[in-house]
């Protein structure tokens, strides 16, 4: 697996991430591909290593995608105030999060993982909205080897220690039928075009594009990706209105709206301050000040 170019700046790689300038500032982020095996299933592979000052640590918000996590390393359980560390090394599940996501991180530490594509997880789970918001070992969830962790944290830190992750997971495959992966893909392939394009707005015109009944279209959601369609559209507007402001600059509200497809200013404003916590303004001049 070869790794992307380490990304410092405000790109993909940081999608749905809040200020990211303050992630970038205290820890090492970095992304790799993904085996064949795992195309339209796994959108990549990541890690993330830090080492703060005693006394300091450094709360990092995530606006995420429907998505999955399977992770391995010694990262702080969700949670603004977890209990001290430092963390066992641990393989966890981490469902698809419908809230935003704070990890606290103190000490030193690090965590690899792979993101699922919104609805490629339904290739493994028959109802991924079952787990959604949980956080698990990955023992409970799945059989696999119970020394995977240390198999991971016994190779390089990096593109090398996602390999045996990837490698548990092509092995989960083999016992999943044939149709259940195509549905998860033909989900996750609807979801990417939900993302790049904004024109897409309706559940009716995602159903005319999968060629699917908007009720299938629903079902196939659900149990893939572990929320609606419509939900999926609505959090990647939220995604692209922080992502448009997030370097500080204050953009036109009403045209962001229009570009974003609200019904108006309003509509986009109250969605991204009832989702984030402070208004677009606000969240602006927060990423201005650092």
């Amino acid at each position: 697996m070869a790794a992307d170019d380490h990304s410092t700046t405000f790109d993909g790689h940081t999608r749905g991430i809040l200020q990211p300038a303050r992630m970038f500032a205290v820890v090492d982020f970095d992304r790799y591909a993904v085996p064949d095996e795992l195309d339209g299933l796994v959108e990549w592979f990541w890690s993330v290593r830090w080492s703060l000052p005693d006394g300091q640590d450094h709360r990092q918000s995530v606006l995420a995608p429907p998505a999955v996590n399977i992770s391995v390393g010694t990262a702080p359980p969700p949670g603004e105030d977890p209990p001290p560390g430092p963390y066992p090394l641990a393989a966890m599940f981490n469902g698809v999060t419908t809230e935003v996501t704070v990890r606290t991180l103190s000490g030193s530490g690090w965590n690899v993982a792979a993101r699922s594509t919104t609805g490629g997880f339904g290739a493994w789970l028959d109802d991924v909205h079952a787990v959604n918001d949980t956080h698990l070992d990955l023992t409970d969830v799945f059989d696999v080897d119970p020394g995977l962790a240390v198999e991971v944290a016994d190779r390089p830190f990096g593109a090398e220690r996602t390999v045996p992750i990837g490698e548990a997971l092509v092995r989960l495959l083999d016992s999943r039928p044939r149709s259940r992966i195509e549905r998860a893909r033909e989900v996750a392939a609807l979801s990417a075009e939900i993302e790049r394009n904004r024109s897409v707005t309706t559940v009716g015109q995602l159903a005319r594009l999968g060629g699917v009944t908007a009720r299938t279209l629903q079902r196939m959601y659900t149990s893939c990706a572990g929320v609606s369609p419509t939900w999926v559209i609505r959090r990647h507007r939220l995604i692209d209105a922080a992502d448009r402001v997030r370097d500080g600059r204050t953009p036109d509200w009403a045209q962001l709206a229009v570009d974003l497809e609200y019904a108006d200013q309003a509509h986009l404003t109250r969605d991204f301050t009832a989702t984030i916590g402070m208004s677009p303004g606000a969240y602006a001049a927060a990423n201005r000040s650092e």
